[in-house]
């Protein structure tokens, strides 16, 4: 009896899924647990493991959009055995013939454009991995192809003067190109939308000097590597910080939840980090409990594995709070959005050297403006404020980090 494969639950909020590649092919065996494909959701890439040994058989395409709880393929368990136990047929003796040159593999991009364009996969050189066709390919060959003779036009009667020719559509228009939204933009933009829609988004702003902390990351940066085999970031700092103040006022790291407050005895932070398919936030679980050697080890998992491609759905679901540092990219200020159901997102941003008074003198400070956007249903003014100063508190003064005071 044939073994049904399913697409499996892939976490909260996931219905459908899109099949990227099929690691294996009708009729070849596989063995238990093996990666039968690769699926993109809106939140990560993830494989299909195999159920049982045997002989595949796939029910749908590359390229192809499925539903959960949606058969995609069979395995027979008696088609390994019999493939093992049966001697293969003998070769025919007809002369051999030239093997057919192989087609590369187009990725879903790629296809869709080239049924847009009218150009067939096969006829483009791939320089993804293995010969793959990327989307880059064949936007080049879109470029590269000769424009289409234009039809011989026929002639038609003078439209009244006072009705306007229709115009065609904004991303039909020379000069223009029109390309298919991927999955993870679409869901980034819904729920960009969402939040806007559904919370009261107010931001508060402040500004931390950072003098102590890069005195304390240029004395210890060496001995830290050779402890924890990692470097000592800044970001460990503000995530060490944000646990401790969320701690103080937990209404920032809660959810409503219709007429409900949902309130969370742990941290899951959320790290924002940007890669080629969108915007990624991967979640630090448990971040009360961990040491910066901890944190900094798993943020650079979690950062890898997002721009790779790799999370597991795990790693994206259940976070009740986030940091997104726009100043690796130069912001030095901004207003972040809510990630929804969350309550309250902290901005980062560029450290810039002001002057600054200290001690009623005039110094040099490196500075970071840091912005917290809340949802003002449940958080208050004065518990956004206070939430900043006691950032402010504890990362201009970092031995409050380590002694928790």
């Amino acid at each position: 009896m044939s073994i049904s494969v399913k697409i499996p639950s892939l976490g909260e909020s996931i219905t459908e899924a899109i099949i990227v590649k099929w690691h294996k092919k009708s009729g070849q065996s596989v063995a238990k647990d093996e990666p039968l494909c690769e699926l993109e959701t809106d939140k990560a890439n993830v494989d299909v493991p195999s159920p049982s040994a045997g002989v595949i058989s796939t029910a749908v395409v590359e390229g192809q959009t499925v539903a959960i709880g949606q058969e995609i393929a069979t395995i027979d368990p008696a088609g390994a055995q019999a493939s093992s136990a049966q001697p293969a047929p003998a070769a025919p003796t007809a002369p051999p013939q030239a093997p057919p040159p192989p087609v590369a593999a187009a990725s879903p991009a790629a296809q869709r454009i080239a049924g847009d364009a009218g150009i067939d996969p096969a006829s483009v050189k791939g320089t993804g991995r293995g010969g793959r066709i990327t989307k880059q390919d064949m936007q080049s060959a879109v470029a590269a192809a000769p424009a289409p003779k234009p039809k011989p036009l026929t002639p038609q009667p003078a439209a009244p003067a006072a009705i306007a020719a229709p115009s065609p559509p904004p991303g039909d228009q020379p000069g223009t190109r029109r390309e298919p939204m991927t999955k993870i933009r679409r869901k980034i933009a819904e729920r960009l939308v969402q939040a806007q829609q559904q919370a009261a988004i107010l931001t508060t702003f402040n500004e931390i000097d950072l003098k102590a902390v890069q005195d304390i990351r240029t004395k210890f940066k060496e001995r830290f590597t050779e402890v924890h085999g990692i470097g000592l970031g800044l970001m460990s700092f503000f995530v060490r910080g944000c646990a401790q103040a969320l701690r103080e006022f937990p209404r920032v790291n809660a959810f409503i939840d219709g007429g409900d407050i949902i309130y969370h005895d742990y941290v899951h932070m959320g790290i924002a980090v940007s890669t080629e398919r969108g915007l990624a936030v991967p979640v630090l679980r448990n971040a009360q409990a961990l040491s910066f050697g901890q944190i900094e080890s798993e943020i650079r998992r979690l950062a890898t594995a997002a721009r790779d491609g790799k999370l597991a759905i795990d790693d994206l679901s259940g976070g009740t709070f986030t940091i997104t540092n726009g100043g690796i990219f130069g912001s030095l200020l901004s207003t972040p959005i809510l990630n929804p159901p969350q309550s309250g997102i902290l901005g980062m941003h560029n450290i810039q050297k002001r002057p600054v008074v200290i001690d009623d003198k005039i110094e040099i400070r490196p500075m970071m403006y840091v912005a917290l956007s809340y949802d003002h249903r449940l958080v208050d003014g004065r518990e956004s404020v206070s939430f900043l100063v006691r950032m402010k508190q504890l990362l201009e003064d970092p031995a409050r980090l380590m002694l928790e005071i």
